[in-house]
């Protein structure tokens, strides 16, 4: 798909992200936007998924380890004909599947219930494994947030998957540099990020993860590395799209209100 076509589908991913959260009256904006541009790659260019067959086999796996960014992986399920687009406004409302974080039990689409920070790249390495066991074809991408990586068991999950050499796994950085408390740095600093993936066996690869001709180009060359697990480490800005979200961490976890919906959907082209 040309980068022209995957920009507009993004813009209307961001529009059901804002409409998701407000109608909700929680969730979490800030990293849902800033990751909808490399999701919107994924499942519109990158990933083999059929949304008439989410259970094929030989299918590409999604997991979003930063679970916390549902009403992006919505969104995309959604525009890419999993589930009706008109069931986003339900996120989080009573008896709906479409949870706070994706449940793999209650939607198509969804192949991991994730939510508890590191355990979503942990679950990947071992669909990555079993894959290779049943020579299944399918590629396995996992997406994680930056303050996602203080967690422990990431670096257990980087460790096993540079020793078993899985080539079938890419793993996205999502580096926006904020989380809930703050800056990084200022919570617990990260970073090197990609000589830290280095040292454990990884392919590293460093981007911009709103442009799709490298956010693409970085997927290809996931594909063509053999022997050893690639993480796109891809630099973004928290809130993206939205001028009063940008790099606010305050927007990591909160919803707007109608006057700021109506701005934020205003910034990005759409209607309420």
């Amino acid at each position: 798909m040309e980068t022209v076509q995957l920009q507009k589908i993004a813009q209307t991913v961001r529009q059901d992200i804002i409409r998701e959260v407000y109608h909700a009256g929680s969730g979490h904006p800030g990293g849902s936007l800033s990751a909808a541009d490399l999701m919107t790659a994924l499942y519109f260019s990158e990933m083999n998924v059929d949304p008439a067959d989410p259970a094929k086999k030989g299918r590409d796996r999604f997991v979003l380890s930063k679970g916390h960014a549902a009403p992006a992986l919505y969104a995309c399920l959604a525009e890419r004909g999993f589930f009706p687009v008109s069931k986003l406004v339900t996120l989080r409302k009573l008896g709906s599947s479409l949870q706070g974080h994706p449940s793999m039990t209650l939607l198509p689409g969804v192949e991991m219930s994730t939510g508890s920070l590191g355990q979503g790249i942990s679950a990947a390495v071992g669909m990555a494994l079993a894959g290779r066991l049943d020579n299944d074809p399918g590629r396995i991408y996992t997406m994680l947030g930056d303050g996602e990586l203080q967690e422990g068991m990431v670096w257990e999950a980087a460790m096993a998957a540079g020793h078993y050499k899985l080539d079938n796994l890419c793993a996205i950085v999502d580096h926006n540099g904020l989380q809930i408390d703050g800056r990084n740095e200022d919570v617990m600093n990260v970073m090197p990020i990609g000589e830290k993936f280095a040292v454990f066996g990884w392919n590293v690869l460093e981007i911009d993860g709103h442009d799709f001709e490298q956010i693409l180009d970085a997927f290809d060359m996931a594909k063509k590395c053999k022997g050893m697990p690639t993480v796109i480490v891809a630099e973004t800005v928290k809130g993206k799209g939205v001028s009063f979200m940008e790099n606010n961490a305050g927007w990591h976890g909160k919803a707007p209100n109608e006057e700021q919906a109506k701005q934020a959907m205003a910034e990005l082209g759409g209607e309420l």
